[in-house]
């Protein structure tokens, strides 16, 4: 296998894989008509970077043609028509997927034939032809489930043939078909599970499944869950126009599922030709299964069936071209932009929260909420979850013991914000000034700001996180509460908090498992929904407008969080890639172009800002990787190592040590990095230009 050279914009450069779904006109009978069918698609699929091609069931002959099957000539003209398809395909790219009846010993068998580069590359029969309902084929068709070891003869070749095949690309890690036929996909035990099992990773179906009212949302549901189960992705095709409507009727649905999501759908009743193009994301399947060990456990417990699939190997030798990206790839990986979606993943996240703080309070006696408000997004979104938590409970908000604690930078209007804040919830309230103590820290430890000098280090800064959190933790202590935690999921990743005697400790954090640009559309949801009257609503309206800011530095202009350390926008984009299926740096820049290199391109999540829809082209994507990789896996493990309890609230992970993410307190980036300067982002940056 030769070593395919490296393309940052190829898509074979990052996992992925081009698989489209055909369907057309079927001409009933007519094997050589519809052999040109295929191969005018097949063309038009090679023209664009196109891996497999799948092709409905029967095409070759049409589906709905009954004992027409047992006719020699019909028999003899399909043979002759994949000579022709087979040969037609020799300069083409795309495996092709195609529904043809062959002749095997006494019986007729619904068949799919696999074909790359001008060969058969096997043949695999219809497990279990329906007899039930509009159905009648076993009259014609024989049961393939048992076929498994096998030849037959086609084409003018000994192939392999039987329901035990696997088909893999040796040049595109990760590309493994595996084929069944229409009803093999209702049956309970599918062959494509086994299949799964064994190691394929695209699950093609050849359907000629005719249509009746809700059956298109039925053959959904069992792509949907056949790719959710087997951790794989579902490619199926089926017959549209031209079947005998004799007593039925097409639509020609295709559709491609990924591991539950749905990538890619046409249109159903087309006219004429028509596709469904989707790139599957290999390396995503393959990550999937490494994380849940219960799927090979499961291929061990069927291992007499599993382990004896037959793989037949082949070099695909994608294009390393610039195809673009034919897949919807979120700015948000956190915040899904469509509205009922986010809706309901904000409805679960909030009362996630909530339900974990109540509890937490319950199993320790009901010792009241200590937290610091300092009117940012953080500790505003921690402070209505105690609310609602309170609410839940019976317990007045009273028992919410909340301060403001301004030091040397606090900003008249994040302060003002949290004072209307507490009042609009009725907690109990007070403001207490860091600053005098802070100042007598600084003189006594000696730094230079205490003798008139304008040194706004990192000790400058912390000296102020720290007391915040140290009077908190006395005041609870004073009080009998616990001390509520505010700092999310993205900080904890970036290590941006401050360890020990800082905003890193809490007694409990309903915030760990959120990521920075989540919370502000909980809060917007919060706002929408009227979990809160009105004036409180207004209030959290104004704190969505404030800019990040930890507020530790004086100084004529705000001091920025994101100006430091990088646009959250992006850090959250990486954190769940790396967080949930562990890509490397340089696909997750790949994705993060295609998802921000164009402002105007693709949704928005509902209610984001205008004037915040900004764009980043690739060297900017490249800088804050890197930061991103040295800040998360060279510096802040030590900090997440430590981290107080706090519910999981994402899919896309938590950064707990004792869930999601357990890693070395003394590790390192070199890897991440590496993998980086594995391309040149220099050139690829000039030829996005």
């Amino acid at each position: 296998m030769k070593e395919a050279p490296l393309n940052f914009w190829s898509l074979y450069s990052h996992g992925f894989a081009r698989i489209a779904a055909c369907t057309g006109h079927t001409v009933i009978a007519d094997p050589h008509a519809n052999a040109e069918a295929v191969l005018r698609q097949a063309r038009r699929c090679a023209d664009e970077g196109v891996a497999v091609a799948v092709f409905p069931e029967l095409g070759l002959t049409g589906y709905s043609i009954e004992d027409l099957l047992l006719q020699d000539a019909l028999l003899d003209q399909v043979e002759a028509a994949l000579h022709t398809v087979v040969a037609g395909s020799a300069e083409l790219l795309p495996v092709l997927v195609v529904g043809a009846p062959l002749r095997h010993r006494h019986r007729i068998y619904n068949c799919a034939v696999v074909i790359h580069r001008g060969r058969v590359l096997g043949v695999v029969p219809k497990s279990y032809p329906p007899n039930y309902r509009e159905f009648y084929e076993r009259r014609q068709i024989a049961d393939g489930h048992d076929e498994r070891g096998g030849t037959l003869r086609v084409a003018g070749a000994e192939v392999p043939f039987g329901v035990d095949l696997l088909f893999a690309a040796e040049d595109v890690p990760g590309l493994v078909l595996h084929t069944e036929i229409c009803e093999d996909m209702w049956v309970p035990v599918p062959p494509s599970a086994e299949a799964a099992l064994a190691g394929a990773t695209v699950l093609v179906n050849l359907s000629g499944s005719p249509i009746t009212v809700g059956r298109a949302e039925d053959r959904a549901l069992l792509c949907r869950s056949a790719s959710s189960r087997c951790l794989a992705a579902y490619v199926y095709a089926a017959a549209g126009l031209g079947e005998s409507t004799t007593d039925l009727s097409w639509d020609g649905q295709t559709m491609i599922y990924e591991n539950g999501v749905l990538l890619a759908e046409s249109d159903r009743f087309p006219l004429g030709d028509q596709y469904t193009v989707a790139d599957v994301d290999l390396d995503l399947l393959r990550q999937e299964r490494h994380r849940m060990g219960t799927f090979d456990d499961n291929r061990r417990a069927h291992a007499a069936r599993t382990g004896d699939f037959r793989t037949v190997s082949f070099e695909l030798d994608p294009p390393r071209t610039d195809l673009g990206l034919r897949r919807r790839v979120e700015r948000f990986p956190f915040v899904p932009a469509d509205p009922d979606r986010l809706a309901l993943d904000c409805y679960e996240a909030y009362n996630i929260q909530v339900a974990g703080l109540q509890q937490r309070l319950a199993a320790i006696g009901g010792p009241k909420v200590v937290i610091g408000v300092s009117g940012g997004l953080d500790s505003t979104h921690a402070l209505i979850v105690a609310a609602r938590a309170m609410d839940r409970a019976g317990r007045p908000r009273s028992d919410i013991l909340a301060f403001t604690l301004p030091g040397f930078a606090t900003s008249d209007h994040t302060k003002d914000n949290a004072h209307k804040l507490m009042r609009a919830l009725g907690v109990t309230a007070a403001e207490l000034d860091i600053t005098p103590t802070a100042r007598l820290m600084l003189k006594e430890i000696g730094h230079p700001f205490a003798a008139g000098e304008p040194v706004y280090d990192v000790t400058f800064e912390n000296v102020q996180a720290g007391l915040r959190t140290d009077y908190l933790f006395r005041l609870a202590n004073q009080r009998g509460g616990i001390v509520l935690g505010t700092g999310d999921l993205s900080e904890l990743a970036l290590g941006w908090s401050t360890y020990g005697v800082g905003d890193q400790m809490s007694h409990y954090n309903v915030n760990s498992g959120v990521p920075k640009t989540f919370i502000q559309h909980l809060i917007r949801w919060v706002v929408a929904s009227e979990q809160f009257d009105d004036e409180t609503g207004k209030v959290l309206s104004a704190i969505l407008d404030t800019e990040i800011s930890p507020e530790l530095v004086p100084g004529e202009e705000m001091q920025s969080t994101e100006s430091k350390i990088g646009p959250y926008a992006l850090h959250d984009f990486t954190l769940f890639q790396v967080l949930r299926y562990g890509f490397r740096p340089s696909k997750v820049a790949f994705l993060a172009w295609h998802a921000w290199h164009d402002a105007e391109a693709g949704a928005w999540p509902p209610g984001f800002p205008e004037a915040k829809r900004v764009a980043y082209d690739l060297t900017e994507i490249r800088h804050w990787l890197e930061v991103f990789c040295r800040r998360f896996f060279a510096f802040s493990q030590f900090k997440r190592s430590a981290m107080p309890n706090g519910p999981k609230v994402s899919a896309g992970g938590s950064l707990s040590p004792r869930g999601d993410w357990r890693a070395p307190s003394d590790g390192n980036a070199e890897s991440w990095l590496r993998d980086l300067a594995r391309f040149d982002f220099e050139a690829a940056a000039a030829a996005a230009r």
